[in-house]
């Protein structure tokens, strides 16, 4: 039986008054590729700024690869997380955003080897080694000495997955990474990913808006509205038989919108 990798348990986040994730209930298997789909505020990306540990929750347990995310034990019983526990969860997880945060001033083969040289300890040579091998992996092997401000979108976008992946997590998370390219660069980066997929067994977080890509990458589709999950399953029985009415309505606006 595949582990599971990911678990929340009754995980609660509030901004203010207002409840994002209520009471979720939320598990991935090692190896697999799940796809977030739902509304605006429907508590999608927090999903995922919270496994990065961007986000603090109000209550609740995550467990990341068998350990608590947000909490350590002390004494059996468990205590929120000290600072260098959070350091060393945030190693299982690399995770691309809608904005490619790369550092203007590095080159591309820099801006991949920063983390590894001083979060991970590699020699440099080790690291540079690492930055070919994952520039090749996204179609940018001649690109490393270039600066961000020379590459479109869609290769920046490219860039920051070989950044992510250079840390070697286990589970990857993807936070609309194609929403802030032009129309004609969103297939580049679609591929690198679906590649990725195909070619790594690594775990897969996505949170998107491209229902066609989502289809064919996922293993598992959830949708999520006010901050729970309505509906999960295959990605054939949520985007073709839905069961649920929230959902219906969600795909049914979704592809009136396009």
């Amino acid at each position: 039986m595949t582990e599971t990798i990911i678990k929340f348990d009754k995980v609660v986040k509030k901004f203010g008054d207002v409840t994002v994730l209520d009471q979720l209930d939320f598990n991935v298997k090692k190896g697999e590729k799940v796809t977030i789909i739902g509304p605006s505020g429907s508590g999608k990306s927090t999903v995922l700024r919270i496994l990065m540990t961007l986000e603090k929750i109000n209550s609740g347990v995550i467990h990341v690869a068998g350990k608590p995310l947000w909490h350590e034990y002390k004494n059996d019983q468990l205590a929120p997380a000290s600072e260098s526990h959070l350091r060393t969860m945030r190693k299982e997880m690399g995770m691309v955003f809608q904005q490619f945060n790369l550092f203007p001033h590095m080159t591309v083969r820099r801006n991949i080897t920063e983390a590894p040289v001083h979060v991970l300890g590699l020699s440099k040579s080790k690291a540079n080694k690492r930055a070919d091998e994952y520039l090749e992996l996204v179609g940018l092997a001649d690109h490393a000495d270039k600066f961000p401000r020379q590459l479109s979108g869609g290769q920046q976008q490219r860039v920051a997955i070989a950044r992510a992946l250079a840390m070697r997590p286990n589970i990857m998370l993807f936070d609309e990474p194609t929403s802030a390219l032009d129309p004609e660069l969103v297939g580049e980066v679609l591929n690198v990913i679906q590649t990725l997929a195909g070619k790594h067994d690594l775990t897969m977080l996505l949170v998107t808006h491209e229902m066609q890509f989502a289809k064919e990458i996922s293993d598992r589709v959830c949708f999520f509205d006010s901050g729970k999950i309505v509906e999960e399953g295959s990605p054939e029985q949520v985007f073709t038989n839905p069961q649920k009415e929230r959902t219906k309505e969600f795909l049914q606006n979704f592809l009136d919108a396009k």
